[in-house]
């Protein structure tokens, strides 16, 4: 039953995310997500919008779900902007990506999927690393990993691995593209500063 609300809330979620805002304030943005959740209940070939979508893309992980939720607390005006860069949490998520992923496509000899089935190191580092980023006032990354651990802990979902509730495949592709696009626009960005000042030096 867990699992299928998660669905449901992954769905109105996402979708809610990849509308247009089409001008609507909290209030009205706020329906339009109410409504996207009661539509994840509309079947489809026998299951539910929500199921269907959950079929291509598995359970999302908790880290995932926070994310989501805090995209949407902004959509809403909720929230206000986060008052640094994500580039931390991009770069958090998409080294945990290139940890696990490429392990399990069987491009490395170590498993480190296994390690979460006996997390306490992983708890540790992950402890560690939410208290530097509390003090670098990265809150969006400090609510992230809090939400994956005290999930686990208290098992919200059928998964007995910690990697289960930290990563997932659309976070990792979420965050491995947005960091390759930010390193393309920076190296863009440079060539054109560079090109620039050889132009006025030339001048």
């Amino acid at each position: 039953m867990t699992n299928l609300w998660q669905a449901h809330i992954s769905f109105a979620m996402i979708i809610f995310l990849l509308l247009p805002s089409f001008g609507l304030k909290r209030v009205g943005g706020l329906t339009l997500l109410l409504a996207l959740l009661a539509a994840s209940f509309i079947p489809l070939d026998g299951l539910s919008l929500a199921a269907y979508l959950r079929s291509h893309i598995d359970d999302l992980a908790i880290t995932t779900l926070a994310l989501l939720a805090w995209g949407c607390l902004r959509r809403l005006d909720a929230l206000p902007p986060a008052p640094q860069g994500q580039a931390g949490v991009l770069m958090i998520f998409a080294a945990a990506t290139l940890v696990l992923y490429p392990a399990t496509l069987g491009l490395s000899d170590l498993d480190p999927y296994r390690f979460g089935f006996s997390p306490r190191p992983m708890l540790l580092f992950v402890a560690l690393l939410t208290l530097g980023l509390f003090y670098l006032r990265n809150y969006l990354a400090v609510v992230m990993l809090a939400c994956a651990t005290l999930a686990f802990i208290i098992e919200i979902k059928p998964s007995q691995n910690y990697w289960d509730y930290l990563i997932d495949p659309l976070l990792g592709l979420y965050c491995c593209t947005a960091l390759l696009i930010r390193a393309t626009r920076w190296t863009y960005g440079r060539l054109n500063m560079l090109r620039g000042g050889a132009s006025n030096g030339s001048a």
